[in-house]
């Protein structure tokens, strides 16, 4: 269970993505609230098994409020009791979210994180969302460097570590940064 923000780079198709990945447990909502705020696109992973919840809710509201494209990845859909249709039923009704493949705008997209299922399609689909929506990122390669401190602590062997998402511009080795 994530209890911390993360952040990792894949490459996928000659292009970096960044993933900041939030908690999703409802204690955690500033959290997700801070890593909205930074990010350009958003993943609402809801389980197959267990459906919209209440955090499931709350993600979607602070996505909204952010202001930001998102699609939905359905997770789980290797255990037995997945039911991806009873998912998006739920996501209709309770979050008035309209799957693709159901005549609505959101795209949604079946994976099992464990097996590996799904994962390549769900890339795609966030490279598809950064294309269509490329007017409004925030990235820009060729301005000074200015990002966000997303978590910080105190690490024994190394001291004050902090996770940085550059958000515009290049971060070089021995770049002054001012917080």
């Amino acid at each position: 269970i994530t209890q911390h923000i993360g952040a990792y780079q894949i490459v996928r198709k000659n292009k970096i993505i960044t993933f900041i990945d939030t908690p999703g447990h409802e204690a955690f909502t500033a959290m997700r609230s801070r890593g909205a705020k930074v990010a350009d696109i958003a993943i609402l992973v809801v389980a197959a098994d267990d459906g919209v919840k209440p955090q499931t809710v709350e993600a979607c509201h602070i996505i909204e409020a952010a202001k930001i494209p998102f699609l939905v990845a359905i997770n789980k859909i290797d255990k037995p009791e997945a039911n991806i249709d009873k998912t998006k039923q739920e996501l209709s009704t309770v979050l008035n979210i309209t799957p693709e493949d159901w005549g609505g705008k959101t795209i949604c997209v079946p994976i099992s994180a464990r097996e590996g299922t799904g994962i390549e399609e769900l890339l795609d689909m966030v490279l598809l969302v950064a294309d269509t929506e490329a007017s409004s990122m925030k990235a820009n390669p060729k301005a000074e460097a200015a990002g966000t401190v997303i978590e910080s602590n105190m690490d024994k062997g190394a001291g004050p570590v902090a996770t940085i998402l550059v958000q515009s511009g290049v971060l070089n080795r021995g770049d002054v940064l001012l917080a």
